[in-house]
């Protein structure tokens, strides 16, 4: 690959992550990653993003007001509506992309803290474990020290 192609993908990969907090989280980093390795899923992305922005409805009414405006076609604007209902259907359909995507990202973070908690919970079983054995060595020093000492026992 290209110096250049490498620059521009991963200038579009900050792009896209630039509305995350400025550290985000490295398993959500790895799956844009992997997600910007498919045409499919910049270009569902890429119209998301679009279909949620106020350019979207500013062209529309645009759009709408000129067909009308302009007298395109006759009341009761079949075409139009024909036109704006394909559109809804697409459009439901990315919708329902971009939900996948979050509930996609979503698991990948639960995935994460649950190993942690796993991981944690090993960790904090090692340190039971290792207290119950400085506990048990701390017994055994002082019933050695008590014997040595002919049995009179040091208070502490």
């Amino acid at each position: 690959m290209e110096h250049s192609a490498l620059l521009q993908q991963q200038a579009a990969l900050l792009q896209r992550l630039s509305h995350l907090p400025k550290e985000p989280n490295p398993a959500l980093v790895e799956h844009a990653k992997e997600r910007a390795e498919s045409v499919q899923n910049r270009i569902a992305d890429q119209i998301t993003d679009f279909a949620g922005s106020m350019w979207f409805v500013y062209i529309h009414i645009i759009w709408f007001s000129c067909w009308i405006g302009l007298g395109v076609e006759k009341y009761p604007f079949g075409l139009l509506t024909m036109i704006v209902s394909l559109e809804a259907i697409f459009l439901s359909t990315f919708v329902m992309i971009s939900q996948n995507r979050a509930d996609a990202k979503r698991q990948v973070v639960a995935d994460l803290q649950w190993r942690t908690v796993k991981e944690e919970d090993t960790q904090n079983q090692e340190l039971l474990d290792l207290s119950n054995q400085i506990l048990k060595l701390t017994k055994e020093v002082h019933a050695h020290m008590r014997t040595r000492s002919g049995g009179s026992g040091i208070s502490t």
